[in-house]
C-alpha cells in the first residue's frame, strides 16, 4: 500500500483513506479558508495524496459562525463549478460541523434541516473550554432521529485528558470518534498527541480527518504524511472513511 524509501521518509500515499470527511475548505464561511482560489490549489494536492472524495464541513456556532444550508450549500455549488472548469475530478460535497449547545437544541426541536453525509453521519463537536451541559441529552436525540454522531477531535477536548473513561461513556451512549491527523504528529501539542492514540490504542477511533483550516495545515499535514511514522500509526486502523465514497 504505501511506497517507502530505505530511509524515513516516504511517497505520501492516503489512497488507503480515500475520503476526508471534515475539513474546512469552503471559503469565506467560517475560520477555514478565505478565497476559492486557495481552496482550489489545496484540492488539488489532496487530490495528488490520493484523496478522491472531499467532504466539507463548515463550523455552524451560534453568534461566530451563524451557517445553514443557505448559506454552504451555494458555496459548494460554486466550488464544485470551479473545480470542473479547472479539470480537477476530485468528488466534493458539504455537510456542517455542529456545536452542541443551546442554540443547536433550539435549532433541533424547531425541525431545521441539519446538513449531514453518508447514510446517516452528522458531525459535532464541543468547546475546548468546558464540556456541553446537554451533550448527552443531544446524542440521544440524534439517535432517535435516526442519524449517527460523529465526535469531532475527541482528543483536543483537554477537559477530559484527566479521566479518560469518559470517552468510554460517550462511546456507550452512541457516538462514533474522528481523529485529526494533525493530532497524530503533535501539532496541537503533546497533551492531545498522547490521548489520540491512546484512542488508537483502545480501537476507539472510526475515522480520520483533516480539518484543514488553511494552507499551513495542510503544509504540516503533508509533511507529517511523508514519514513512515504516520504509516506506523495508522497501518492496522479500520477506518471508516472509504465506506463515505459512494
Amino acid at each position: 500500500m504505501f511506497g517507502f524509501f530505505k530511509n524515513a521518509h516516504v511517497i505520501p500515499d492516503l489512497s488507503f483513506i480515500g475520503v476526508d470527511m471534515h475539513s474546512h475548505l469552503l471559503p469565506a464561511l467560517d475560520d477555514g479558508f478565505v478565497n476559492i482560489e486557495d481552496s482550489i490549489e489545496i484540492i488539488k494536492e489532496l487530490q495528488l495524496l490520493g484523496y478522491e472524495k472531499l467532504i466539507c464541513t463548515p463550523h455552524i456556532l451560534s453568534d461566530y459562525y451563524k451557517n445553514s444550508p443557505e448559506t454552504i450549500l451555494p458555496k459548494l455549488a460554486a466550488l464544485q463549478n470551479a473545480l470542473i472548469e479547472n479539470n480537477i475530478s476530485v468528488k466534493l460535497e458539504a455537510a456542517a460541523e455542529y456545536m452542541i449547545d443551546y442554540d443547536f437544541e433550539q435549532m433541533f426541536y424547531a425541525g431545521n434541516q441539519l446538513l449531514t453525509f453518508g447514510k446517516n453521519y452528522i458531525l459535532v463537536e464541543m468547546s475546548y473550554v468546558a464540556a456541553s451541559p446537554n451533550f448527552e441529552k443531544m446524542i440521544f436525540e440524534l439517535k432517535v432521529k435516526g442519524l449517527q454522531p460523529i465526535l469531532a477531535h475527541p482528543e483536543r477536548y483537554n477537559f477530559y485528558h484527566q479521566n479518560f473513561e469518559i470517552y468510554n461513556r460517550l462511546k456507550d451512549i452512541g457516538c462514533l470518534f474522528q481523529v485529526n491527523l494533525l493530532s497524530l504528529a503533535g501539532y496541537y501539542g503533546k497533551p492531545v498527541e498522547k490521548v489520540a492514540l491512546k484512542l488508537i490504542k483502545e480501537n476507539m477511533i472510526d475515522f480520520i480527518g483533516t480539518d484543514l483550516h488553511h494552507t499551513n495545515h495542510f503544509n504540516a499535514m503533508k509533511a507529517f504524511v511523508s514519514h513512515k511514522n504516520f504509516y506506523k500509526i495508522v497501518k492496522d486502523i479500520d477506518f471508516k472513511n472509504k465506506t463515505l465514497l459512494g
